[in-house]
């Protein structure tokens, strides 16, 4: 088996990783890069931790051959994916989209949002969520995977096995995430200079960022429910990593709340339900997600915390497990031995 792959943009942060992990695909062939700013360069000179690799001399293109390839990964704003997609599809081609511009179900959400109103309900209706804990099957047979965001990924991840046995007793779920600079992605923003983002901590979009309609809309998809996500995302001054604290109010012990997450992600291969609180550094270059329960007898809160790599589970590698479904290899292969980089 030989499957020609294109990356479309893929001199970001996420695109980086797709090519790092890619490299050791033995039924893969990269067959085109795009980036407008790295156009004619080769992969060495732009990346060079990758001299020697078999991708060093893959010249970055700028405009993306929509025939040449079978899957296409685009890592690439949300307004160029729109259009992209569609493209593709019309081609048929498989697409594994990384931006946002096909995740959430309910159209009206886009123009609030995502500043732009989409063009096409049938294929955002044809998307499958690529979370494959909750979507594996439909991904094995999707033309168009929309990868999820990295702060859903960590949310919906610690919330699923209390939303999906009914144990949350309100509305209304308070989260809290912190992630790491690399997040914003690799276009220079004053904020995130190192002078700028060292020894700092700061909330951002505190109202109104977009990752919270695309956990509504997943969480009560799946579980038929009507939940309100209160979320609060802040930067902290690490380069990569993800933590989420998940709030709410339940009848249920610690004792049965942790079963019950056992339970469920049991023979899920990338979630760690584990028995102390999580931190970054245990999943950073991983596909990982470890989660930890806990209860507030005192006030009846459960406390689930969850940390991912935001550009590995939260992005990339999350996409890469997605790709795995769709070509009918392991899921987990290339990936569960993928080089924790701070152990």
């Amino acid at each position: 088996m030989s499957i020609n792959v294109a990356v479309a943009g893929a001199s970001g942060y996420t695109g980086f990783e797709l090519l790092r992990v890619l490299q050791f695909y033995r039924e893969v062939n990269i067959n085109q890069i795009t980036s407008r700013q790295y156009a004619g360069k080769t992969v060495k000179e732009v990346f060079p931790v990758l001299i020697k690799s078999k991708l060093e001399n893959l010249i970055f293109s700028e405009d993306l051959d929509y025939s040449s390839s079978d899957y296409y990964f685009l890592a690439l704003p949300h307004e160029a994916s729109l259009e992209t997609v569609k493209i593709l599809l019309d081609k048929g081609k498989k697409v594994i989209d990384l931006s946002g511009a096909y995740r959430i179900k309910d159209i009206s959400k886009y123009p609030q949002y995502y500043g732009f109103e989409h063009s096409y309900p049938d294929l955002l209706h044809k998307a499958v969520y690529g979370l494959p804990e909750l979507f594996r099957e439909e991904i094995k047979r999707a033309d168009l995977v929309a990868n999820p965001g990295c702060y859903p990924t960590s949310v919906i991840l610690a919330l699923y096995p209390a939303v999906k046995e009914k144990a949350v007793s309100e509305e209304t779920i308070i989260v809290n995430s912190l992630s790491g600079i690399s997040g914003a992605g690799r276009s220079l923003k004053q904020q995130f200079h190192y002078p700028e983002g060292y020894s700092d901590v700061y909330p951002y979009n505190i109202t109104k960022h977009r990752h919270t309609p695309e956990m509504e809309d997943v969480l009560n998809r799946v579980c038929g429910l009507n939940l309100k996500i209160r979320f609060t995302p802040h930067i902290i001054p690490v380069s990569r990593g993800m933590l989420s604290t998940i709030t709410f109010k339940t009848s249920l012990s610690k004792d049965r709340l942790t079963e019950i997450y056992r339970d469920i992600y049991n023979n899920e291969p990338f979630v760690r339900v584990i028995d102390s609180p999580v931190h970054i550094k245990n999943v950073i270059g991983s596909n990982y997600c470890d989660i930890y329960v806990d209860k507030d007898d005192r006030t009846g809160f459960a406390v689930v915390t969850s940390a991912i790599d935001n550009l590995s589970k939260g992005a990339s590698t999350q996409a890469l497990q997605n790709f795995n479904l769709m070509i009918g290899i392991e899921e987990d292969r290339y990936l569960k031995d993928l080089t924790i980089l701070f152990p």
